[in-house]
Parts: C-alpha cells; sequence; structure tokens
C-alpha cells in the first residue's frame, strides 16, 4: 500500500492530490475563472447520517468512473508507547478479509469490476481509495460495508502483516539514511506532543501488538462517526446516499474517541541530533515549529517555501547548490495537519561536505528573508505555480475527491476548496515576511545531522562480537 511517509508529503497537502489508477484520470472540466469556480461548488451535496457518517458527493459526468476518498481521522497523533505504528497497520489489515469477502477478495472483486484501490497513512489520517467504473457502485458500497462492519481479525494474518510492516520499517528507516535521520529529529523536536511518534511505530510496537489493542483501536476508531466518504464522478448525490442507507447506516456508531489533548510546550532553545551511519554523503536537516492546517497563515507559508525551496530558481537551490556548490540537493516541507507540525528544509550534501557551512548559509538566507522579505516577482511566480498546481489537481475527479475531503477534514469546511484562489491571490510581501519571523525562530528549531562514518565504528557491540567469530 502507498502510506505518506513519517513527513516527506507536498507543502500543498490540502490542494494536491497523490496520484491514483488509470480509472482517476480522466478530464474534468478546463480551468474555469475563480467565480465559476465558487459556482460550481453548488453542485456539491452533503449529508450526515443517523449514525454520524458524513458523506460529500460532487457529481462530474464527463467520464462514466468514480472516485471514493474514505477519510478516517486516526493517525500516529492518536497512538502512545506499547501501540505506535497501529494507524499505518490497519491501513493493512482492512484489505485482508471480512465477514463476507475473504482474505484476497476486497482487491480480486475490486479489479474484477474494472476498479483499483490504495491507501495511505499520516499523523493525522488513514484514507482509503478506491476509484472505479460507475457500473460497480453497488459491489463497491458491499466491499467497503463488510470491511467497516465485520473486519477480520485472524491470528495467522496479523503475524504475516506484522512481518510486512516490520520490512517497510526496515527499508523506509532503518536502512534509509534519510528516514533514519528525520525519525530522530522529528522525536526530538516533540517533547510531549504525540506528533514525536513515527508514522511507522517503533520496532518494540511492531513487535508486541496483540490482538486486543488491535481490536480496541478498530472499534473506536472505524466508527462512522469518526469518518468522511467522499464521492466524486459519474453519480447523483440521491442514489449515492441511497446506497448509504442501505448499506453503511445501519453500522453503529460509536463514543467519540478521546481527543488529543496534549499541546507542545514552547521550545526554549536549539536542540541537535546527530546521527551517524555508514553513508557515501552527509545529509542534512533543519525542522522549525510551525502551525496548523486551520491557520490563517497557511498560504504564506506555503507560498514562502515555494519561494525558498521549490525548483532549479528557488532560493536555496540557487544559493547551496548553483553558487556555493556546497549541495546536491535542497528541498522545503510542510504538511498542514490538526495541530501545529515542523516546516522542513533538507540538503543532501556531496562526499565531504560541510555540514556546518551548509547549516550556516540556510540559516542566513532564512534570516535575510525575515529582515528583507521577498520581491514582487518572487511572490508572483510562487502564487503562479501554487495556482497552476491546485487546477491542475482538479483536472480528475481523484483531484477533487482529494481536495474537497482534505478542506472538509483539515479546515472544517469542504466549501473552502472553492475560494482557495482568492486566499493565495491576497496573500502580500508583508504577509509573507510576517509568517517567515513567526516561523523561523532559531531557538525553536531542531537541526539533524547525518555524519558518515565506516562500517566497523557503526556497528553496535554485538554486531562487532559477532563479526570477530
Amino acid at each position: 500500500m502507498f502510506r505518506q511517509s513519517l513527513l516527506w508529503t507536498s507543502c500543498l497537502a490540502l490542494l494536491v492530490a497523490p496520484a491514483a489508477g488509470a480509472q482517476a484520470q480522466g478530464k474534468a472540466a478546463s480551468k474555469p475563472a475563480a467565480s465559476s469556480f465558487q459556482k460550481l461548488g453548488a453542485s456539491v451535496e452533503t449529508r450526515t447520517f443517523k449514525n454520524g457518517l458524513k458523506v460529500i458527493v460532487w457529481p462530474d459526468h464527463d467520464i462514466p468512473n468514480v472516485a471514493l476518498y474514505n477519510w478516517f481521522r486516526v493517525g500516529s497523533r492518536n497512538e502512545y508507547p506499547g501501540i505506535t505504528g497501529l494507524s499505518h497497520f490497519f491501513e493493512h489489515m482492512m484489505f485482508n478479509g471480512a465477514k463476507k469477502f475473504g482474505p484476497g477478495e476486497f482487491d480480486r472483486v475490486m479489479e474484477a469490476n474494472g476498479g483499483s484501490n490504495n491507501a495511505f497513512t499520516s499523523e493525522d489520517v488513514t484514507v482509503y481509495q478506491d476509484w472505479f467504473p460507475r457500473t460497480a457502485l453497488d459491489i463497491i458500497f458491499q466491499l467497503e460495508a463488510d470491511r467497516l462492519q465485520h473486519l477480520a481479525f485472524d491470528p495467522k494474518v496479523i503475524e504475516s502483516e506484522r512481518g510486512v510492516v516490520y520490512s517497510e520499517r526496515r527499508s523506509g528507516v532503518d536502512n534509509n539514511n534519510e528516514g533514519a535521520l528525520a525519525e530522530q529529529v522529528q522525536a526530538t523536536a516533540f517533547v510531549a506532543h504525540p506528533y514525536q511518534f513515527p508514522v511507522i511505530g517503533w520496532p518494540s510496537d511492531i513487535e508486541s501488538w496483540r490482538i486486543e489493542d488491535l481490536q480496541r483501536y478498530f472499534k473506536t476508531y472505524y466508527a462512522p462517526n469518526n469518518g468522511t466518504l467522499i464521492f466524486t464522478g459519474a453519480v447523483t448525490p440521491a442514489e449515492i446516499f441511497a446506497l448509504v442507507e442501505k448499506y453503511l447506516e445501519p453500522i453503529p456508531a460509536q463514543p467519540a474517541p478521546e481527543p488529543v489533548r496534549t499541546q507542545e510546550p514552547e521550545q526554549q532553545g536549539e536542540r541537535r541530533v546527530v546521527v551517524k551511519k555508514i553513508s557515501q554523503s552527509p545529509l542534512l536537516q533543519l525542522a522549525y515549529h510551525g502551525m496548523s492546517g486551520k491557520d490563517a497563515d497557511v498560504e504564506a507559508l506555503t507560498l514562502l517555501l515555494n519561494i525558498l525551496g521549490d525548483g532549479d530558481s528557488s532560493r536555496l537551490h540557487r544559493r547551496l547548490v548553483e553558487e556555493e556548490r556546497v549541495a546536491i540537493r535542497t528541498n522545503t516541507m510542510y504538511t498542514p495537519g490538526f495541530d501545529p507540525g515542523l516546516v522542513w528544509f533538507t540538503a543532501d550534501l556531496p562526499t565531504g561536505g560541510d555540514l556546518a557551512r551548509v547549516e550556516a548559509l540556510i540559516t542566513e538566507e532564512l534570516a535575510r528573508v525575515v529582515k528583507d522579505g521577498v520581491t514582487d516577482a518572487e511572490l508572483r511566480k510562487a502564487r503562479n505555480i501554487t495556482l497552476a498546481n491546485f487546477w491542475r489537481s482538479l483536472e480528475t475527479i481523484n483531484g477533487r475527491a482529494y481536495a474537497l475531503g482534505s478542506s472538509e477534514v483539515f479546515r472544517g469546511d469542504f466549501r473552502k476548496v472553492f475560494d482557495a484562489p482568492a486566499r493565495y491571490e491576497r496573500v502580500s510581501r508583508d504577509d509573507i515576511r510576517k509568517v517567515a519571523a513567526r516561523v523561523f525562530v532559531p531557538q525553536r528549531r531542531t537541526v539533524g545531522w547525518l555524519v558518515p562514518t565506516e562500517a566497523a565504528d557503526s556497528a553496535t557491540p554485538a554486531t562487532r562480537k559477532e563479526a570477530a567469530r
């Protein structure tokens, strides 16, 4: 399954959808003017059912296909020591059989009816995606209702998937220098909030999940009142609402999950992490405490990160890669979530690269934008790129489903999709400078260095003892 990784997600997470199967890629309407686009929102209908399930439908009959996104408000933010990684684990378990459709049947039936599916997990949500021809509507509802109401907890399947998840952790973190450093930086940046937990889970927790942990977690977070169901494509609201009444409304609601009450205390000074691993070249990561997805400064931050790190004409690429030639690649990342997350700056250095020098140059560039702001040309370019990505994402029913869901879940109202262009147009140069001053505070950042080391230096005592035999 596609997994939204620990943090390497787009700073346009509220706007741009992840890639989908071929079924989702049909053309929607061509780019409308902003006013026409807002009027287009009138075709979207929503209804909340007796069990608390909210359903949003955006009809689009250009092609005879449908995109379904089922958003559950559960991610690593809802976990605690002992069960970290469970949210992602269910991304696997949800495809491994229920009462009517047994192991392997979800994918087999889906594909036999011309559909495809995927899922992703983040710190905040777990999202299940289906793409299929409209002729398969009824059978898709049967598949979804079966796994939501009667998911199987077969011990053999659990152990098999435990091994799969552990393998993902080895490839994405343990044997991936970028992932290993990011995990340590994130765990250091947060001392109280559960954003400190890796989405994939800590190794000892992956090894020790119990079946009762899974059953309790599923009952709590996979209740209909904790989900939002999005449909876009060749459907009518009336037929979708009728199918929900038939297949999904009978699933009972559950008590609302316990809210995450912990707030990260303000960081009082810079934190530093040094990871030593076998590597051909050093890595640098800087993480500043940012803001939540509902914050009024999200658009200004998105444009600022575009100016600093998007493409070969960005400030950091020009300075570090082309002018100073101290880095091979730079990147900026921010994913809006329920609570204030991190704003990341990363740099891949050449073999023998100077980490202190690269860190100083990035710090200098960030201080410069705090002091002097950005130019009219930079803001215009960033706005053009952001809005082009926005309109391009809405050319597909998949993009529309993602945009509706992310706006509903993270901003509290799907209608905010339809005034997104206006929000970006309103961002001024002064807004950019102010958000830079708000975020780029040296004492509120965590700095991570990955320092290459020889094999003998990086081995654990147990490994060295074994090798000596």
